[in-house]
């Protein structure tokens, strides 16, 4: 599983710094300031190192060398990870990196530095809260009534996944073909909000970065658990589209590019979950593993 994450993350894809809608007007200013903060991180950047290297720093975390600089944060904090499978992951973004650094590329980093600097102060009970609120709009929740054709295809191709979660949590869930959605079971949120409770805040911020992207807990949920794989996680979120397309037509490079950037972004949040929860010591042979090619060059 992670094997795979990693093939399709190392393709290289559009960064986006995630972020949940909110409505408060103090939270939406902080949500606009962190946007600032960060802005220049997503940026290109012409190369001002040689060498990236890995060092221990106090409390058991790492750090990250650029030459003989220690990387730090867009919000100016040092750059630490819990774990050095983690510290890997990131080193090896910065190194395959050439003349111009394409911060858009990195995105164990750019999750790293929402991590450390959590720009919208967010607690964990306010992260599973966001997290649950995609539950009442899951993408495979959400059923046609015509077609008869894309009706089928979404029986085939979700209820199969549905009934793996409701019986893996036992709970209910259920699907609608009406706008409203489905009414999920207070039971049923309470269940996944202890499950989204035993993630520590490093892989919550990675788990919520899958959700935003496939729009489906039930989804992520598959993903994380092992139960699916990424190229068939992205398909059953876009299984509409890829239904439309299939009979209309699509504008071939566009279609394609945005599959892979989608594929891409969601294996690298599932594989920052797994990372960020490995162990402080990593066995040589994992580090022989995380072997990340040189990102494709992006579209001009």
């Amino acid at each position: 599983m992670l094997r795979n994450a990693l093939r399709l993350y190392s393709k290289g894809s559009l960064t986006v710094y995630c972020c949940p809608v909110m409505t408060r007007q103090k939270q939406t200013c902080r949500v606009l300031e962190s946007r600032r903060t960060y802005s220049s991180a997503m940026s290109e950047r012409k190369k001002f190192y040689q060498d990236v290297s890995i060092s221990h720093g106090e409390g058991g975390v790492f750090e990250i060398n650029l030459d003989r600089r220690k990387l730090k944060t867009p919000g100016g904090k040092l750059f630490t990870v819990p774990n050095e499978a983690l510290a890997v992951a990131v080193a090896t973004e910065w190194d395959v990196q050439r003349d111009t650094l394409k911060f858009y590329t990195m995105h164990m980093t750019t999750l790293c530095n929402t991590a450390l600097d959590n720009p919208t102060q967010r607690n964990k009970d306010q992260m599973i809260a966001a997290a649950l609120k995609y539950l009442e709009t899951d993408t495979i929740c959400y059923r046609v009534e015509e077609p008869p054709g894309l009706v089928q295809l979404q029986k085939t191709e979700w209820d199969p996944v549905m009934d793996w979660i409701e019986k893996r949590y036992n709970v209910v869930i259920g699907s609608s073909s009406n706008i409203m959605g489905p009414t999920i079971p207070e039971e049923t949120k309470d269940i996944f909000r202890q499950h989204l409770a035993s993630f520590d805040f490093w892989a919550l911020t990675g788990l919520e970065y899958v959700i935003t992207q496939l729009k489906s807990v039930i989804l992520s949920f598959g993903l994380i658990d092992r139960h699916l794989i990424v190229e068939k996680a992205v398909q059953l979120s876009r299984l509409e589209e890829e239904y439309q397309i299939h009979h209309w037509g699509n504008v071939e490079w566009a279609h394609e590019y945005d599959l892979q950037e989608l594929r891409s972004r969601t294996a690298a949040g599932v594989l920052f979950v797994h990372l960020s929860s490995e162990s402080a010591t990593m066995k040589r042979k994992l580090l022989q593993d995380l072997e990340f090619p040189q990102p494709r060059k992006p579209w001009n």
